[in-house]
């Protein structure tokens, strides 16, 4: 891809792990955005299980879809794609405790749109 579409770093711009992870922030940032593309979990003995489970899938796509930008790439990184907040704060280009904060805030907003409403 990036030779393809003839991407350049830049050294001026900042290191070369940092555009690296821009890359890939932005490439996830399509990829969430785009409908869920699933393949089939259940045999057909097991559709009612298949059908929750797709449902499910859905539910947890929306709702981090909606969370605010910010909160959405600390969840997609430390929680989807199991970054360390390290890694995480060095793709978002802030510190550690920014991370831990948005992540926390992030689930917080996650657990309460995902919650069973009886």
């Amino acid at each position: 891809m990036l030779i393809e579409k003839r991407v350049r770093f830049d050294a001026a711009r900042g290191s070369l792990g940092a555009f690296l992870f821009g890359i890939a922030r932005n490439l996830v940032r399509r990829r969430i955005e785009k409908p869920a593309e699933l393949e089939d979990y259940a045999g057909p003995d097991d559709v009612f299980s298949d059908l929750t489970r797709r449902e499910t899938i859905e539910s947890v796509r929306r709702a981090v879809l909606s969370l605010p930008e910010t909160y959405r790439e600390a969840v997609v990184l430390c929680d989807l794609q199991d970054q360390s907040y390290e890694e995480a704060a060095q793709a978002l280009d802030c510190p550690v405790g920014t991370v831990r904060s948005r992540l926390s805030r992030g689930r917080a907003l996650l657990a309460q749109k995902l919650a069973v409403k009886v």
